[in-house]
């Protein structure tokens, strides 16, 4: 059985030049896609910043032994121990646990190819690609198409999963004396295994006991845990217990929601543990910086990549000699992320100064006062360099 295959191909150069017209159609719409995401970025950013100014200043720490109707409407902030009244059973592995969420894992043993290209320039523009193509068994808990591997007949998935996962949350869930939406219990994502042993074993079906068996706290249908065939399958379970939850979110009868703020966000928050209501909005202020960084990286990226994309033409024109075309391909790689750079920072700028005006202005001048003051630097160390002379 093979489990690497090597493919060797070479692209002629009037090819290449074909594809790299394509790529520059690709990088224009990169190039282009890249401004509303980053001017979108901002005023997410500002908006959510806006909401939790409001929130902050507005949130009523309440006591979690009732539900006071004077903070109807209101955006509250609750502190206690979430409770559930009935655990929460597998309705086919039968395992059940006291627990706010229980998850179902289904993973089966499979084959997984991995591709791996490494590419050639030829002198006259041609390129060879060797292409490996690697296989081998894991543990997965998505079913891989095998039609679409490179070599089919050796490697063969099955084309279904004999079992679904499956999420289940408590229904009944309480927060002292307010009811645990499932939009809360979902916002947990701490989850601690659970142990499948024999007791829980016992309690399959008839059909599914004749044939299951337990490995590392798993249930395993297959002939041999420890020599696992492709299409065996292993069930596992996962688990948010019970816990202290800090929530803020907006009093609704005897249960909690969204609070719709002025900005447009709905606030709705959950932390593990006993946490005041100023922490709370510490941490979704770093959270938002945290994310808005994440995406006008993301906006530099595809414009830097949509701009180098614009020169893949010239650069592959080039390659009709291969050390000319990899010195033009690093030199329109870098130019075009100084200039995303650049165009970049005055989107985002520019943003700013639409949402929140005079701190855009500010940022806009403080930045162009730093360029100025490099050009100028440049110039007066060059000025000297010629007095030297």
């Amino acid at each position: 059985m093979a489990d690497r295959i090597v493919e060797i191909s070479t692209r002629g150069y009037g090819s290449r030049i074909r594809e790299s017209i394509k790529s520059f159609l690709i990088g224009i719409v990169l190039f282009l896609v890249s401004f509303p995401v980053l001017w979108w970025n901002e005023g997410r950013a500002v908006q959510a910043a806006d909401s939790f100014d409001e929130g902050a200043t507005s949130v009523v720490s309440v006591p979690s032994d009732r539900v006071d109707p004077a903070n109807e409407g209101k955006l509250v902030h609750v502190s206690a121990a979430a409770l559930v009244h009935e655990s929460l059973r597998d309705p086919v592995f039968a395992v059940s646990a006291e627990a706010l969420r229980l998850m179902r894992v289904v993973e089966i043993y499979e084959w997984i190819e991995e591709e791996k290209t490494e590419t050639a320039k030829n002198v006259g523009g041609s390129e060879t690609k060797t292409t490996t193509y690697t296989y081998s068994k894991k543990w997965s808990e998505k079913l891989a198409d095998s039609s679409a591997f490179k070599q089919k007949a050796d490697h063969t998935n099955p084309t279904t999963m004999p079992y679904d996962g499956k999420d289940m949350v408590a229904t009944d869930a309480k927060l002292g004396a307010f009811s645990l939406p499932d939009e809360a219990i979902k916002r947990l994502a701490k989850f601690e295994d659970v142990v499948v042993d024999e007791a829980a074993k016992a309690k399959l079906a008839p059909e599914l006991m004749s044939r299951a068996q337990l490995a590392e706290g798993k249930i395993f249908l297959g002939k041999s845990a420890s020599d696992p065939a492709v299409g065996d399958v292993r069930i596992s379970f996962r688990v948010i217990r019970p816990q202290i939850l800090s929530v803020i979110a907006q009093q609704f009868g005897s249960t909690l929601r969204a609070y719709p703020t002025k900005a447009g966000d709905g606030l709705f928050r959950v932390d593990a543990g006993a946490v005041d209501a100023g922490k709370m909005f510490a941490e979704a202020r770093s959270e938002n910086v945290t994310l808005t960084w994440i995406l006008r990286g993301l906006g530099f990226f595809l414009m830097a990549l949509g701009m180098s994309l614009f020169f893949k033409p010239i650069a592959t024109v080039a390659d009709f000699i291969p050390k000319i075309g990899s010195l033009v391909g690093f030199s329109a790689v870098v130019f075009s992320m100084v200039l995303a750079g650049g165009l970049s920072a005055v989107t985002i700028a520019v943003a700013w100064m639409a949402h929140r005006p005079l701190l855009g202005i500010a940022v806009f001048l403080g930045g162009a006062a730093a360029l100025v003051g490099v050009i100028l630097m440049m110039r007066a160390g060059k000025r000297r360099k010629r007095a030297l002379v």
